[in-house]
C-alpha cells in the first residue's frame, strides 16, 4: 500500500519500463479491435494471440505465460460457464411454458408501450440487489426478447436499460456483493452507503438506461437474424399461459435465495451449521441451480411436458451457449496476462502520482484496474484496499462516499477484455463496434455521473 498523505510512503517512481507496460496494454486493446472488427479474424483466436503476443512482448517467462492465460480462463469459466448454462436453462423453460410471455404481457399492460424501458431499469435494478451482473443478465435476457418480439421495439431500447439497471446495483449499491466488499474494506456504514448509493444510482440509471438507449437506438441497426432470440422462441399457442404469480416467484427464487445468502451473517451466528447452510444456498450457482430444478415442475410438469420433452429443452438451449462461454472464458485470459504482465501495478504507481482529492484517487485507480483487468470486482476491491489505509488517516473522510465512488470507477468503459463485453455483445447480436456505441458507453456514462453526484453529495454530507 503506498499512501500519498503526509508523514507516509512516497510510492515508487513511475520508470520507463511502466510506461512501456502501459503502451503495450494500450496498443494490443486496440489490435484487438481492429482485428475483430476490421480484419473480420474470429473473435476468440484474436483474443489468445493478443494476449499471448502482449506477454511475450513485455518480457513475461516464456514458461509461464500459457499458465497465465489457462489460469485466467478457468477462473473465470468457473464460474460463468455454470451461470450461463443454468441460467439459459431457466429461460428456456420461461419461453416454452409461456411464462416469458406472461411476464412480457403484464409489462406491456401496466407500463404501456412506451414506458417499457423505463420498466426494465426498474427489473435489472431489484433483480441485480442480490446477483452479480452475469447472474442477474441471463435470468432477465428471455423477457427482454420477448418484450422485443412482442412489441416490435428496438432491442436496444429494450435491453440497455435492463443493464443499466443491473451495473448500477453492481458497483454502488449494497448488498449486492461487489458493492459489500467495499463498503467492508472502508468500514462504511451500511444503512448510510445504501442510502447515498440510492440517491446516487437511481438518477444516474434513469440516464445511462431509458434516456441513452433512446439516444442511440436508432443509430444502431441490428441484423434480422438473432441466434440467442431464437433459442427463447414463442411457447405452443395451443398452451396456456402460467400464472404471473408462479412465472415470477419461478424466476425470482435464484434471486431470493442469493439475499438469503447474503444475509446469512445478520441471520445466524457465523461459524454455526445454519450459518453454513444459509450461504450455500445463497451461493450463485446453487441458488440458480435449484431454481432450474424448480421451473423443471412448476413450467414444465404443471404446464403438461413430459420428462423427456424437459429433457430435450435443457439440452437444446446449451448450443448456442458454447460461442459466448469460449469468448467469456478468453477474455479472461486477456485480463490475467494483464495482471501479471504487471500492467495492473503501472497502473496503481501512475494514479498514486496523482495528488488529488481521495473521492477522486479512489475513482481513478478503480477505473485504470478496470480498463487493465476488465473486471468490476477486482477493480473495486484492488483500489479500495489501496485507498482504505490513507482514508483511516485523513480526517474529514466518508468512507460511504468513498466505497460509492470506488464503485463507480470500477464500472468505466466495459470492452474486450471483459466477460460481460462478450455476454452483451452475442445475446445481442451486435458487432464489437456496435457493442462499444452502446454498452461501452453506457458503463462509461454510469461511471462519470455516479462520480459527479458522489462529488456534489460530498459537498452536501
Amino acid at each position: 500500500m503506498w499512501p500519498t498523505r503526509p508523514g507516509g510512503i512516497d510510492p515508487p517512481m513511475i520508470d520507463h519500463h511502466s510506461i512501456f507496460l502501459l503502451t503495450s496494454a494500450f496498443v494490443s486493446v486496440i489490435c484487438l479491435i481492429l482485428l475483430i472488427a476490421v480484419v473480420k479474424l474470429n473473435p476468440v483466436i484474436t483474443l489468445i494471440v493478443v494476449a499471448l503476443s502482449l506477454a511475450v512482448v513485455v518480457g513475461m517467462p516464456l514458461a509461464t505465460v500459457i499458465h497465465s492465460f489457462e489460469t485466467g480462463v478457468g477462473s473465470t469459466l468457473g464460474h460463468i460457464a455454470i451461470v450461463v448454462a443454468l441460467g439459459t436453462m431457466l429461460g428456456k423453460m420461461m419461453a416454452e411454458s409461456g411464462g416469458a410471455d406472461q411476464i412480457a404481457y403484464t409489462l406491456i399492460r401496466l407500463f404501456g408501450e412506451k414506458n417499457i424501458p423505463w420498466a426494465m431499469v426498474v427489473i435489472g435494478f431489484l433483480v441485480g440487489l442480490p446477483a452479480f451482473f452475469e447472474v442477474g443478465f441471463v435470468l432477465l435476457i428471455p423477457i427482454v426478447f420477448t418484450v422485443v418480439r412482442r412489441t416490435g421495439t428496438s432491442l436496444i431500447l429494450v435491453g440497455l436499460p435492463m443493464l443499466a439497471g443491473l451495473s448500477v446495483v453492481h458497483g454502488l449499491v449494497p448488498p449486492h456483493p461487489a458493492a459489500l466488499l467495499a463498503v467492508t474494506i472502508y468500514k462504511a456504514d451500511v444503512g448510510r452507503t445504501i442510502l447515498y448509493a440510492l440517491i446516487v444510482g437511481i438518477p444516474t440509471a434513469v440516464v445511462a438506461g431509458p434516456i441513452f438507449a433512446k439516444l442511440i437506438a436508432p443509430h444502431v441497426q441490428l441484423g434480422t437474424e438473432n441466434a440467442m432470440a431464437k433459442d427463447f422462441a414463442d411457447h405452443d399457442e395451443k398452451r396456456s399461459l402460467p400464472s404471473f404469480g408462479l412465472t415470477l416467484f419461478t424466476i425470482l427464487l435464484p434471486v431470493f435465495l442469493m439475499l438469503i445468502g447474503s444475509s446469512a451473517d445478520t441471520i445466524s451466528a457465523r461459524g454455526s451449521a445454519l450459518n453454513g447452510g444459509l450461504h450455500l444456498i445463497g451461493n450463485d450457482d446453487l441458488a440458480l441451480l435449484i431454481g432450474v430444478l424448480f421451473s423443471f415442475v412448476t413450467l414444465g410438469k404443471m404446464r403438461g411436458f413430459s420428462r423427456e420433452t424437459i429433457l430435450r429443452f435443457s439440452n437444446e438451449c446449451l448450443a448456442p451457449t458454447a460461442t459466448i462461454t469460449l469468448l467469456v472464458g478468453a477474455g479472461g485470459g486477456f485480463g490475467r496476462i494483464l495482471q501479471d504482465s504487471g500492467v495492473s501495478n503501472a497502473i496503481i504507481v501512475l494514479a498514486m502520482h496523482s495528488h488529488v482529492p481521495l473521492i477522486l484517487l479512489a475513482w481513478i485507480l478503480a477505473a485504470l484496474l478496470r480498463l487493465a483487468t476488465g473486471s468490476a470486482t477486482v477493480a473495486m476491491t484492488t483500489a479500495a484496499g489501496i485507498v482504505a489505509p490513507i482514508a483511516l488517516n485523513s480526517p474529514g473522510v466518508h468512507p460511504e462516499l468513498l466505497a460509492i465512488a470506488t464503485g463507480a470507477g470500477s464500472l468505466i468503459f466495459s470492452h474486450v477484455n471483459d466477460g460481460g463485453f462478450w455476454l452483451v455483445k452475442e445475446y445481442f447480436g451486435m458487432s464489437v463496434v456496435q457493442t462499444i456505441k452502446t454498452w461501452s458507453v453506457c458503463e462509461t456514462i454510469i461511471s462519470v455521473m455516479a462520480l459527479i453526484l458522489t462529488v456534489a453529495l460530498s459537498l452536501v454530507v
